[in-house]
């Protein structure tokens, strides 16, 4: 919210000192006692040198058919100008950037020196200007850049020599808070007036409009007003102007609108916008005369119905049932508080207007500002909460102000619909309870002052507080809000500290934390970088390398842009995300790995269940060629990533682990994937990204892997422990087997496990052979077996007999020929 502090102080008695280290200090007790500060100064930035100046004179360039020859006169002597301003014209008063005064260049956005120029000959002393070429933004200006130089109106209460930038209200003080969701009193000037009355110890003067010339006929005998369900407005008032002239507003309304944001339109428009601000009360305006049906209705949209957009192709679809509307007879006007159909908008043509003010159901002015992604300020405000006591009051004060700025009359009186008088709210509570939960020793009476500082009506009796919540308020409903209000305007920084008294506890990791910490630690020293991904994304990558089924996918209600709607139900998708940013950068040798929750909509409606997953991705070199001799780059392969796997598995106490062969996963490589067992428990994936996948992206060969860390935290209940180097010697044993093509190295080495004594201590794959000599359909495989006994000298005896159950296995359940 952008606050003027010179037009804040029109409510406020004394008034705020506007002196830039006053605004300065009012700032930082802003942020100590409110809210956050974005920003304070003055709209017109470092900006200077700029003077109003009247154009006396006017000659086209002799060698430029669009260059103007033009002398004006800044007060005190006459400075010739050399402009291609299609609108210059002589007793006009402009804006003059004289020689030595600085701009915002609108390109760039910095500030640039203006120096003497030659143009075609001519010598220019500076340059005439406007307003988007001395800081102010194209969204604001009421007349684009395309039409020339900005002319102050004839009434504009400005002359030749005065400060541009201070008649146009460019160097009043602003501060602009970024305001919390529930500060919704904050988006007014009176409700910012309360504010910097309670933390500065002014007063606030309520201001109000009136004093318009009366119309012939009553509001309501020119207009009626029914709301069809109570549920979508509490309450709804209409005003009639009759007989405006619609033209430009004067200058001290548009200087108004513009440092706050909005755009100047014309003087009904202004208005209405000024109001807004100044109450938070959003209001709309409408040409009644363009209205076939003067009785309008506040209803839900019905099917088929549109709002349009005043092109007669381009419209808003609305939702049937979902979406509150203003009718007038059978015509959509307006999706309340949000958007109105330009066909009945106010133009130059219009003569009488009819204002309206409306309280709308808050939680349905937002869904349809997403739904249909239009954003109003007063959408804005509605969906925050309004005063409600103040509704009629803020349209009295508007409509008195366009029956003024346009030359109208007022119709007396409001056509309403609503307004059922709404219980005070009350807060109760014993005033105790405020110095126990801020630990102060504040007295009764100092309570009572700090609330009666925000305009809340405080009475005590026998020690119980009663607090009458004002209507702009909708902040405060609990006990906690009062004491939240106390503590912050007594000051944070002055609240009493101390230490917690009773006895301590020493705190630590449960099993799982400290599982979880360790697998960081162990992926890390594999050489992964940990990585961390958006958990929203789009529906196809959420669900692309799923481990096991994939399931129902859990899409955001309102997403907060087009590729963040759908939760993560795999990290492999991110990773892949964070590949191709790496890509794009040229970086080719990538580690990266992340461990974090997925989401798995599963749970009938309820709650998605939340797994922890690890995954990894390897992409490039994982070893660099040297200058000495044999020492080449490595690429990484998927033997790289499976042993990185394995040493992951073995070092987080994961055992009888083993790879199947499998292609069921989409987006894998169909003959470079596995997955992952220990036991019958299925811990997930790991293999080669499809390259059909990749090459649609343009990314390199890409390895991952993901696991389901819930699993393994279950399997891996003990902890790596050191075992000491046993005194003893081993016994080797090399055993080569001609075996079936499609048996596979897993189910050689799971039943040498399975049958092998107890002095097996590893069995290393060493040999794969399928060339000469080796029959059709067969393929020899080599392994090596190590024997050892800890506690003993084993004897070749031992060893012989458990190597000889090894090959009478082999030989008997795969028809293996030892070789």
């Amino acid at each position: 919210m952008k606050t003027n502090l010179k037009w804040l102080n029109e409510y406020l008695t004394p008034g705020l000192d506007l002196s830039e280290q006053a605004v300065l200090d009012l700032a930082q007790q802003i942020e100590l006692t409110a809210v956050e500060v974005e920003e304070v100064g003055q709209a017109a930035a470092k900006q200077d040198g700029l003077v109003v100046v009247r154009v006396d004179e006017v000659k086209d360039h002799q060698d430029s058919d669009h260059l103007h020859i033009t002398q004006v006169f800044d007060g005190k002597e006459h400075i010739q100008i050399v402009t291609g301003a299609p609108n210059v014209a002589e007793g006009q008063l402009v804006i003059l950037a004289t020689v030595g005064s600085h701009i915002i260049d609108r390109q760039t956005g910095k500030l640039v020196k203006i120096s003497k120029a030659k143009l075609r000959g001519e010598v220019s002393y500076g340059m005439l200007s406007a307003l988007q070429e001395i800081g102010l933004p194209d969204a604001v200006c009421p007349q684009p850049i395309e039409d020339g130089i900005y002319v102050f109106a004839d009434d504009a209460d400005v002359k030749p020599g005065d400060d541009a930038l201070e008649v146009l209200g460019l160097k009043d003080p602003m501060i602009d808070t970024d305001l919390t969701p529930n500060r919704a009193d904050l988006l007014s000037m009176r409700g910012m007036a309360y504010e910097m009355a309670a933390m500065t110890g002014q007063s606030v003067q309520e201001v109000v409009d009136k004093g318009a010339k009366a119309a012939a006929f009553l509001a309501d005998d020119q207009v009626s007003l029914a709301i069809k369900d109570g549920q979508l407005a509490s309450g709804v008032a209409m005003s009639v102007v009759n007989g405006v002239t619609v033209a430009p507003s004067d200058l001290a309304t548009q200087r108004r609108l513009w440092t706050s944001g909005i755009k100047a339109q014309n003087n009904v428009l202004d208005a209405m916008h000024y109001w807004l601000l100044a109450t938070g009360q959003p209001l709309a305006a409408f040409d009644l005369d363009r209205l076939a049906d003067k009785a309008l209705t506040i209803r839900l949209a019905e099917e088929g119905e549109v709002l349009g957009q005043g092109n007669g192709e381009e419209v808003i679809a609305l939702r049937a049932g979902q979406d509150v509307v203003l009718v007038a007879g059978k015509q959509v006007i307006a999706l309340a508080g949000i958007a109105q159909d330009p066909e009945f908008a106010v133009t130059d043509e219009t003569k009488n207007v009819l204002l309206v003010a409306g309280q709308y159901n808050p939680s349905m002015i937002r869904q349809a500002a997403r739904r249909h992604a239009l954003r109003s300020e007063s959408s804005f405000r509605l969906e925050r909460g309004i005063d409600l006591t103040n509704t009629k009051t803020a349209l009295a004060s508007a409509a008195n102000a366009v029956a003024k700025a346009a030359s109208g009359q007022l119709a007396a009186g409001q056509a309403e619909a609503g307004f059922v008088e709404d219980e005070t709210v009350t807060i109760s509570m014993p005033v105790a309870r405020f110095n126990q939960v801020l630990g102060t020793t504040l007295t009764d009476e100092e309570v009572m002052a700090l609330l009666e500082k925000l305009g809340l009506t405080v009475d005590l009796k026998a020690d119980q507080l009663t607090a009458t919540i004002p209507g702009r308020r909708t902040d405060l409903r609990i006990p906690a809000d009062l004491v939240e209000e106390v503590g912050r305007l007594y000051g944070y920084d002055k609240l009493p500290t101390a230490l917690i008294d009773g006895q301590s506890t020493a705190g630590d990791l449960t099993a799982r934390q400290k599982k979880i910490r360790a697998s960081r630690k162990l992926m890390q020293a594999l050489g992964f970088d940990q990585a961390i991904s958006y958990a929203l994304m789009t529906p196809e990558k959420s669900t692309a390398f799923n481990i096991g089924q994939n399931h129902p996918v859990l899409a955001l209600d309102y997403p907060m842009s087009s590729d963040r709607t759908t939760a993560r139900q795999n990290l492999i998708s991110g990773l892949i995300d964070d590949v191709a940013y790496n890509v794009a950068r040229s970086v080719k040798d990538i580690a990266l790995y992340e461990q974090g929750r997925v989401f798995l909509n599963d749970n009938a409606g309820k709650q998605p269940v939340e797994e922890e997953h690890l995954a990894a991705v390897l992409v490039g070199s994982i070893a660099e060629s040297t200058w000495q001799a044999g020492v080449s780059a490595r690429e990484a392969d998927f033997f790289a990533l499976k042993g990185r796997v394995e040493r992951y598995l073995e070092n987080i106490g994961v055992q009888n682990v083993t790879f199947k062969a499998e292609k069921g996963h989409d987006n894998m490589h169909p003959g470079q994937t596995a997955d992952i067992y220990s036991g019958d428990i299925y811990l997930g994936y790991l293999g080669q990204v499809h390259p059909e996948f990749v090459a649609k992206q343009k990314l390199p060969t890409i390895f991952a892997f993901e696991l389901n860390l819930e699993e393994i935290l279950l399997v891996a209940k003990g902890d790596n422990t050191y075992q000491p180097i046993s005194r003893y010697p081993q016994i080797t044993r090399d055993l080569a087997i001609l075996v079936d093509d499609d048996l596979s190295n897993q189910d050689v080495l799971d039943l040498i496990q399975k049958t092998s004594g107890k002095y097996l201590k590893d069995v290393t794959f060493f040999d794969l052979y399928t060339g000469k000599g080796t029959p059709e359909g067969k393929k020899s495989l080599a392994y090596q077996l190590t024997y050892q006994d800890q506690n003993d000298t084993l004897v070749e005896e031992k060893v012989t007999k458990d190597f000889s159950k090894v090959t009478e296995a082999l030989a008997t359940q795969f028809g293996a020929e030892i070789r």
